[in-house]
């Protein structure tokens, strides 16, 4: 893949904390060889799915706040149409009328109250999110940039890439809130293998920097 990554402090942490994830499975194939009762090496793998999309997630946050911020901050007239329709609560627009907070950040603000504890985990709510900041269709853009980075060897679409992203995380779902267990046991668990988690942080770090390179 021959695209830059963002400057940004924003998909810089991302990044970081990707690299965590990775250290993870470097870490499990380390131990992998000793064959320990008391560690099931498939933990490490499963902890590094989890911290790659809670990598996203968080990354998803940031950069939403980060362009409300510059976009209200410039007052601009291609403002999104989405963040010119946003509403401000009466307090926020009472502090704005009297001078104590200025319109930039009492959106800011209040687009962060809204959206700090919503999990951008599903395709649906990150378009929603991101509406906020862009009029382009996101994943249908990703899709294709994706496309143009393989040079016309992969043929994804807003709906395939869609896919791949919620079954990534409807896996680190199955882990975070069960255990990862098989359904209706109680003590197996799915197989997960390094390769496999290695393919979902991949994944993962492809669609973070595509859906970057669409937002611009």
């Amino acid at each position: 893949m021959n695209s830059a990554h963002p400057q940004t402090r924003e998909f810089r942490a991302f990044l970081n904390n990707i690299e965590y994830a990775r250290k993870m499975i470097l870490a499990g194939r380390s131990l992998a060889a000793f064959q320990s009762p008391v560690i099931d090496i498939g933990d490490f793998y499963r902890a590094a799915w989890v911290q790659a999309v809670g990598a996203i997630d968080h990354w998803f946050h940031e950069e939403l706040y980060r362009r409300v911020a510059e976009l209200t901050a410039e007052d601009s007239p291609t403002m999104p149409h989405q963040l010119t329709k946003f509403e401000l609560p009466l307090v926020k627009v009472e502090e704005v009328r009297r001078g104590t907070t200025t319109l930039a950040d009492a959106v800011s603000e209040h687009v962060r109250a809204k959206w700090s504890n919503a999990a951008l985990q599903n395709p649906r709510k990150i378009s929603e999110a991101l509406k906020l900041v862009s009029e382009e269709d996101i994943w249908a853009k990703a899709a294709a940039k994706l496309n143009e980075w393989n040079h016309g060897r992969t043929s994804m679409s807003a709906q395939t890439l869609k896919q791949q992203y919620n079954t990534i995380t409807e896996r680190r779902n199955k882990i975070a809130h069960d255990a990862d267990l098989l359904d209706g046991d109680l003590k197996r668990r799915r197989p997960i293998s390094d390769a496999e988690a290695t393919d979902a942080i991949d994944w993962i770090e492809r669609i973070a920097l595509a859906i970057a390179h669409v937002l611009g």
